[in-house]
């Protein structure tokens, strides 16, 4: 076995490990077990957004469905739980996508309350003496979100295997952080972005819980945010927050958490994510002699492919000099095994000339025209006996197909080659995350390995249309009253978001505003500037005052001593 390969298949190995509606009232059902006895080996806690029923909170039942699906193929005794806390509901049918009504102020600490009743009652349930053998695997989205990464602190790092969050609007992601982040040039990630598009998040809405992955923690956390999510991402869409069901997310990570459930209990994992696989085979002449290996190879590997709930394709190509552009036999849509096998069969070998062939422009042709699934893993599998021509038609170069594969996902190139081309397909396996083999014995491996990957959906999307989002500097802030404060401010914003204690207030074109109805001792305002589609990022003030205060020295108000730029 090729060093390259075995060192491919080794890394296989070790990774084949709201905003919704209403103040819900708790009823007592009991917890809901599968395969469990009275101390399980997994329990699964997820808590659930705002406003969310407990047990039949869709959130809740789609995480749930598709980890439990997943679980039926292992013998573990798990059990899943709903968290048992308020999760109050903080009014969808108040809030528009502008974020121009306002409410909530006098209840201000309600939300806060809530997300600490939940803190509280996780940290209970796993700290307990109770089955201490027994592991966790923890979920939450939006408030529930906020209950999971806040109580990260407080909980027993041994007893935890993973935990998920989704649109937590206390998310922090430092590589989102400056005028043109490093997120953007997908260069450090933290290791716990697991979908995140935006490469502009930098903090939620509601601020941010910093180390989000405390180090006792490291590689056990993962966090999905939705493309234009209000409250995780540098966007406003509430349409993206309350779609984490319908965009497949819960699905993705799933297939993450299942992947640290089997390597922590030592099981075999048989699932996989989906799978399109595009076969592109050079039918010069030159291949006579060894098509019909290559051919049954490519059959193999479309018939697993398919049976495991892929989708493949099959194209061919040839020589530049020949007048013969790639060509497609069967795309994703229309690629039955029954086809793939009878367009196969009609490939002949014929023509050529010289060594190189029409590999790039091919490349570009095939990639373009398929129509890839969304979160699928990706391979283009090139069947040759010889290199490429760069540049090729109309001038396509090497950095013209592996930007394109990676804008696509990336689409991993898997080039299966003489030994004497091998070296010329380097640049594009290695700049496409795939593979070059050129023993022909190992071509099984090499089927194996392409449907033994997993892939999540991508992590940020890479983009050099970056906007400087909206800004705003704190100018003087005062407690003019018992209840009441007072805040002035610059920014160039079209709008101001408020928020008290964790609690939506509304928007406001205004930079001098009083904000009051105020309650308790220790206190926190952020203001988002917004303007457009985008928010920047929030300036935070804290302000206390001590029970039966007045006005005068004992009250203390801290804000930032320099103006809010998203710089670093």
């Amino acid at each position: 076995m090729s060093k390259q390969l075995r060192t491919k298949l080794k890394r296989v190995g070790m990774v084949a490990v709201a905003i919704i509606i209403g103040i819900i009232g708790l009823s007592e059902i009991p917890i809901r077990l599968a395969n469990a006895e009275s101390c399980p080996d997994l329990r699964i806690i997820f808590a659930r957004g705002s406003g969310g029923e407990r047990w039949t909170d869709q959130n809740y039942l789609e995480f749930r469905r598709t980890l439990e699906e997943k679980l039926a193929t292992v013998s573990l005794n798990y059990e899943f739980i709903d968290l048992d806390y308020p999760a109050v509901g903080i009014g969808l049918d108040n809030l528009n996508v502008a974020l121009g009504a306002y409410f909530g102020a006098g209840e201000t600490y309600e939300f806060g309350d809530s997300v600490n009743t939940g803190v509280d009652n996780l940290t209970n349930l796993i700290n307990g003496a109770s089955c201490p053998q027994t592991k966790y695997v923890l979920g939450g989205y939006s408030q529930g979100a906020m209950v999971i990464s806040k109580a990260l602190n407080s909980l027993k790092p041994e007893r935890i295997i993973y935990a998920a969050t989704f649109g937590d609007p206390k998310i922090y992601l430092p590589e989102g952080a400056g005028i043109i982040p490093a997120a953007c040039r997908n260069e450090n990630l933290s290791d716990y972005r697991m979908y995140v598009p935006d490469c502009q998040a930098y903090k939620g809405l509601l601020g941010a819980f910093m180390p989000y992955e405390p180090e006792a923690f490291t590689n056990k956390i993962g966090t999905w945010c939705n493309r234009r999510d209000i409250f995780c991402s540098s966007h406003l869409s509430i349409t993206n927050h309350v779609n984490y069901i319908s965009d497949g997310l819960y699905e993705d990570a799933s297939r993450v958490m299942f992947n640290k459930i089997t390597t922590h209990f030592g099981l075999e994992n048989h699932i996989s994510s989906p799978h399109d696989t595009a076969i592109l085979i050079d039918s010069t002449g030159s291949m006579t002699s060894m098509i019909e290996d290559f051919k049954a190879e490519a059959l193999r590997l479309a018939k697993e492919t398919l049976n495991s709930g892929g989708r493949v394709a099959l194209y061919d190509y040839r020589d530049l000099d020949d007048p013969y552009e790639a060509v497609e036999h069967c795309s994703f849509e229309t690629c039955t095994l029954e086809v793939f096998e009878r367009e196969l069969a009609k490939i002949e070998t014929d023509g050529g000339g010289d060594e190189y062939e029409s590999l790039l422009s091919s490349s570009i042709k095939m990639m373009t025209n398929l129509n890839w699934k969304y979160g699928a893993t990706k391979s283009l599998v090139v069947l040759t006996d010889a290199g490429f021509l760069a540049p090729d038609r109309d001038g396509v170069t090497l950095k013209d197909v592996t930007e394109l594969s990676k804008r696509i996902d990336p689409v991993n190139f898997y080039i299966i080659t003489s030994e004497r081309a091998a070296d010329e397909y380097a640049e594009l396996a290695d700049e496409t995350d795939g593979l070059v083999v050129t023993n022909f014995d190992e071509l099984h491996l090499l089927t194996d390995f392409i449907l033994g990957r997993y892939d999540s959906l991508p992590r940020v999307e890479e983009t050099d249309n970056v906007l400087e989002h909206p800004s705003l500097e704190i100018m003087n802030s005062e407690l003019i009253s018992d209840n009441a404060v007072r805040i002035v401010f610059t920014t160039d914003a079209e709008k101001t978001l408020v928020v008290l204690n964790e609690q939506i207030l509304g928007t406001t074109t205004e930079r001098d505003i009083t904000i009051a109805e105020i309650d308790g001792e220790d206190n926190q305002i952020i203001l988002v500037p917004i303007s457009g589609d985008y928010r920047g990022e929030g300036v935070l003030v804290n302000f206390s005052k001590p029970t039966g205060f007045g006005l005068g020295g004992a009250n203390e108000m801290v804000i930032p001593k320099a103006p809010n730029t998203g710089r670093k």
